[in-house]
């Protein structure tokens, strides 16, 4: 799917978009901690917990999702009057969420307690109560959605079968609204029971949901694309979209078109959350603007990002910006899309630390890369989740170097850097050596070739100041740039 048509201020647009969300809330908790022996009063892993974290799950995490992409966004769902729900509220506030959540005695705050070792899933622990809500919450539900409607571009309904929607007045009620109002509504869906979805711009089920609701398997698009259209059809939707893992997405309308995009994720490490941030990325895009086509592709990017992620996390504007980047960009210059100014880079690199990764730092002029270069950017890369390399402008170079340098320029040398696999980030610098760089970003690790001395090390203080850490990596004998220039410029005919 291109995205041509991906307005050029999207940034702005979402954050002048607000998008109601009304759904199942859940606190996700991970406990993280090593397995190292069976315990001896059953085979079962023993596991040593570290520590805890905490996530918004279910509709909030579709509202942090939200708020990952700059969108102001409302909150309505039921939390209990326990400490979950405390901590349900210190997380809405922290992701800058208008919390309207309403409280109630009649079941504690959904929670879902993964145990995870190291990157695996050893259990999953569920607190809830998935009865159906009684009249008298869903007319308080009802009542909070009316107060704010006037002010939103979108509502999401977020239905992950907790009880919220179990009846069929209050969402038909909701979706008739919207509908009169002119605001488009999406709905996440669960369950058989489509028909209290009656009417909604979209329904994003993932490939299992429809197999329920069709009540058979299906296969490839031949057996998909009849199913989609005829719920649209009967269930007067304007689209449906189907999220389909490694598979991509579809897209259908009652009229018979249908849309296949690819899936985006080079490596998949949890599917937990993704819809959520389909459905959050999809309606905030189509608020602001974009065809449902397009708002979709997007969607689609934002949802290869979280995948490549650890647990229930939402997206990010910046990180979300740098893949529409390479998605736009013209091949085989796409890869320039990794060089980017200060500010840019320190949003790129706070949405990484976000995702507790590693960031690993090195610099250079890097004029003419050799075998020398590669190898010492690959063990840098090898010592944490990215890599950042800072680059001398030529002014700098020239500046160190002298007049006959650099021989590639800057957009050359950094277009080179940003096609290897290993660098993450490229950032300029014009100063003779990298220290304001380096106390700006701050990285977690300092890498330079082992042909330096510790104490010379240019912002080994500034690091160690903050806990980071420096290391000299080997360097392969025999590889220099100076070497390389002095080489060709002896040959015969070199002067002409």
């Amino acid at each position: 799917m291109s995205l041509a048509v991906l307005p050029p201020d999207l940034s702005e647009r979402l954050g002048r978009t607000r998008v109601l969300v009304v759904g199942d809330l859940m606190l996700d908790c991970y406990c993280w901690g090593d397995v190292r022996r069976i315990s001896p009063e059953a085979p079962v892993p023993v596991v040593k917990v570290n520590n805890r974290t905490y996530s918004l799950g279910g509709a909030g995490n579709v509202a942090a999702n939200l708020s990952g992409l700059g969108c102001p966004v409302s909150l309505i769902a039921l939390l209990g009057t326990d400490a979950a729900a405390q901590q349900v509220r210190t997380l809405l506030a922290a992701s800058a969420v208008d919390d309207r959540c309403i409280p109630t005695t009649d079941r504690p705050t959904t929670t879902k307690t993964r145990i995870m070792a190291g990157k695996q899933q050893v259990a999953r622990l569920d607190e809830e109560a998935g009865g159906r809500i009684d009249a008298r919450l869903e007319d308080r539900i009802s009542v909070a959605a009316d107060e704010i409607l006037a002010d939103v571009q979108a509502v999401i309904v977020s239905d992950y079968g907790k009880g919220m929607f179990a009846g069929k007045k209050m969402i038909q009620a909701l979706i008739g609204v919207t509908r009169t109002k002119g605001i488009p509504i999406f709905v996440d869906p669960k369950g058989t029971g489509w028909e209290r979805y009656a009417g909604a711009t979209c329904v994003t089920p993932n490939t299992a949901e429809l197999e329920q609701v069709a009540g058979h398997s299906l296969g490839d698009d031949v057996d998909l694309a009849p199913v989609a259209m005829d719920l649209c059809r009967r269930l007067s939707l304007d689209r449906l979209l189907v999220t389909r893992g490694p598979r991509g997405m579809s897209l259908f309308g009652p009229d018979g078109s249908a849309l296949t995009i690819a899936a985006r994720a080079r490596e998949v490490f949890d599917v937990s959350g993704a819809g959520d941030t389909v459905i959050a990325t999809l309606a905030a895009c189509v608020a602001a603007g974009m065809t449902v086509d397009a708002a979709a592709a997007v969607a689609n990017a934002a949802a290869g990002i979280v995948v490549a992620k650890l647990g229930t996390q939402p997206v990010r504007w910046p990180e979300l910006a740098q893949v529409l980047a390479e998605m736009q960009a013209p091949r085989p210059g796409a890869a320039a899309c990794k060089v980017a100014g200060l500010d840019a880079a320190a949003a790129r690199i706070a949405a990484w630390r976000q995702d507790r990764q590693r960031i690993v730092f090195t610099n250079g002029c890097f004029d003419l890369l050799h075998p020398g270069h590669v190898s010492l950017l690959r063990q840098a890369r090898a010592l944490g989740d990215r890599l950042v390399v800072g680059l001398n402008t030529d002014a700098s170079i020239r500046r160190l170097k002298g007049r006959q340098r650099p021989i590639l320029a800057g957009r050359d040398r950094g277009a080179i850097l940003s096609a290897l696999e290993d660098v993450d980030l490229v950032v300029f610098f014009d100063e003779d050596t990298p220290l304001d760089l380096i106390t700006a970003l701050k990285p977690d690790v300092l890498v330079k070739g082992a042909d330096y001395r510790m104490a010379d090390v240019v912002g080994k203080a500034v690091v160690e100041s903050y806990g980071g850490q420096v290391r000299l990596v080997k360097i392969l004998d025999g590889y220099s740039t100076t070497a390389i220039a002095r080489k060709l410029a002896d040959r015969p005919g070199a002067s002409g």
